[in-house]
């Protein structure tokens, strides 16, 4: 089940004004290159603004995601025809053989249940070609992130063209070992309907994520840090053999 804030159609719409600047993206658009990809896999799409950027370069992309909403957000965009949108999970993925399969942004926490993520990474080596690769990242857990997730850091109101303000904020609610859950609040400005999203993530330390990935068959080439976030994330380029 897609969190509120990817299917409700009208917080998909938003999602991405409301989160216009992605630098987070550049280093997956510099690992295609630096493997040569011509084919790839996006899991958890979302609304398709990395698949989209692929697309723009040639690059033959598949992208997947359970949330209906976003995946419409993401085919109605210029150049969508150019992508093969799956509304669903790898579970629903034709027979493939690519070169790159990813994970951006908060994809691979939010794969929370231990089951689901034991499903996606084994979807994931079967969409591989042998020899290709799986990157995804996670944040580190030693980081604390979610301690700064409060209305005070977060608290913001963006003008949107043809919506009018809205007012959004992230409050933690929880934190129980390995899973953090929070809330997005967002307002309304023109009718001020109130809307919410919970979500929880798991943050994995490094040594899980080592396990989980040669039990699914993979073979782990690297951890980076993630560029834009140094000392806060951790990207895992794994190979299937």
């Amino acid at each position: 089940m897609a969190d509120e804030c990817y299917g409700h159609p009208q917080l998909a719409a938003v999602y991405d004004p409301l989160d216009p600047d992605r630098p987070d993206l550049d280093a997956y658009l510099g690992l295609a290159e630096e493997f040569g990809a011509r084919r790839v896999l996006d899991i958890g799409c979302g609304t398709g603004v990395f698949a989209l950027l692929l697309a723009g370069r040639g690059i033959e992309v598949v992208g997947v995601d359970p949330a209906a909403a976003s995946v419409e957000v993401a085919r109605a965009k210029p150049g969508g025809e150019r992508v093969q949108w799956i509304h669903g999970d790898v579970d629903e993925l034709p027979t493939l053989q690519v070169d790159l399969a990813t994970m951006t942004a908060n994809v691979a926490q939010a794969i929370a249940d231990p089951q689901d993520w034991r499903r996606t990474l084994l979807g994931a080596r079967r969409a591989l070609r042998p020899g290709g690769h799986l990157v995804f990242e996670t944040r580190d857990p030693a980081a604390r992130g979610w301690e700064e997730w409060t209305r005070e850091r977060s608290h913001r109101v963006t003008e949107l063209a043809g919506v009018g303000a809205v007012e959004n904020w992230v409050e933690l609610l929880e934190v129980r070992g390995p899973l953090v859950t929070f809330r997005q609040t967002y307002v309304f400005g023109a009718d001020g309907q109130v809307l919410t999203s919970d979500s929880t993530l798991r943050f994995r330390e490094r040594e899980e994520v080592e396990r989980d990935l040669a039990a699914a068959g993979f073979v782990l080439e690297e951890v980076r840090g993630a560029p834009d976030r140094p000392g806060r994330e951790l990207v895992f380029l794994a190979r299937r053999p």
